[in-house]
């Protein structure tokens, strides 16, 4: 039976043998000066006394050819097969991050993957010198990988699950509790109202809506006269609506409305372009925080709406509509509850 092109062969040896027949696969090709042509190289899989033993054998390596590489796959190896698996799976910036926690494992990158023990990952963790966040991501390959390697019997124990980066969690330059503004930090705000970008993070702290909402609302879906805007992308049902302005920060959505007439968003960067969150936040947000002597996010604005309107009383389910809480909202509350604009301005003018 002639075997199909790609799927190795099975070889009877000459000569008297326990186990003559060898059971091989192409690896490759290379050029032979001596005998001035290309030469197969060829991975042998193993030796079997009968011919029908070596297909078995030819058979359960192609379902899975790790078994009987497993002795020799570096960590380097793994992550190459692992990595051709998942990185067509996942977005471009899940990559990224993959990549810089696989730069940081270099010390292993030689090492036979079976015979990496968990002090040889935590040394990954205690000498790269990188902040929380990354160590997370690293830990995260770590088990990745691992998974990979014990579902192709290349190790069979996960020492991934045992390492420790818990006592870094406060190696974060970057770390701000998403805790809510403090009303003297409000007021400090407040007193640079006539600043335009103040005015963004005022608008934040009276919408509760995510910055990701307000960097990317258009003019055309805010409606002054009717003090509302539509959010009309979401990543959760619940997150298309329609958000209130409140009376004491209308004037900066009306100053905003009319800054520049050749933009189609709301806010813009000084000429004129969309902003991107990462823009935003490290050329606008944190420089201005850090005039106050505040640390917070965008995200603690959103935190602090919410407070806030809790704090006056607001029926639960109309912060709900307002903030868009993804699946916080019970099957009578989507059905059965609806509030005009009115209703939502009402309750955002109570904070």
């Amino acid at each position: 039976m002639k075997l199909p092109n790609g799927y190795g062969s099975v070889v009877k040896l000459s000569g008297k043998r326990r186990k003559p027949y060898i059971v091989r696969k192409t690896a490759g090709w290379h050029y032979d000066k001596s005998k001035d042509k290309q030469v197969q190289d060829f991975i042998i899989i193993g030796y079997t006394a009968t011919r029908a033993e070596g297909l078995q054998m030819l058979a359960d390596y192609n379902n899975n050819p790790f078994d009987t590489k497993a002795a020799k796959m570096t960590f380097d190896d793994v992550y190459e097969e692992w990595s051709k698996r998942k990185y067509p799976t996942v977005s471009e910036s899940n990559i990224k991050g993959y990549s810089a926690a696989y730069r940081a494992c270099s010390i292993l990158y030689n090492r036979v993957f079976k015979d990496i023990k968990l002090a040889d990952l935590q040394t990954v963790i205690d000498t790269c010198g990188k902040n929380y966040p990354t160590l997370k991501k690293i830990k995260i390959l770590f088990n990745q990988l691992y998974d990979f390697a014990l579902k192709n019997d290349i190790c069979n124990k996960n020492y991934s699950t045992f390492v420790d980066i818990v006592q870094y969690k406060d190696r974060n330059p970057n770390k701000y509790d998403r805790n809510k503004f403090e009303k003297d930090e409000i007021e400090l705000i407040w007193k640079q109202k006539d600043d335009k970008y103040y005015q963004i993070i005022l608008m934040l702290l009276y919408n509760g809506v995510r910055i990701s909402e307000l960097l990317d609302l258009k003019k055309e879906n805010v409606h002054l006269d009717e003090q509302y805007f539509d959010v009309i992308s979401s990543k959760t049902e619940n997150g298309i609506r329609k958000v209130p302005i409140a009376d004491k920060v209308l004037p900066f959505y009306q100053n905003w409305y009319i800054t520049d007439s050749s933009c189609d968003y709301l806010l813009h960067t000084e000429d004129g372009k969309h902003f991107k969150y990462r823009n935003y936040y490290d050329s606008y947000f944190h420089p201005l925080m850090e005039q106050l002597g505040i640390k917070r996010t965008p995200h603690c604005c959103r935190h602090t709406c919410i407070s806030m309107l809790a704090e006056a009383g607001t029926d639960q389910t109309i912060i709900k509509k307002i903030v868009g809480h993804s699946g916080a909202m019970t099957l009578t509350e989507k059905v059965y509850t609806h509030f005009d604009v009115k209703e939502l301005v009402d309750a955002i003018n109570k904070i």
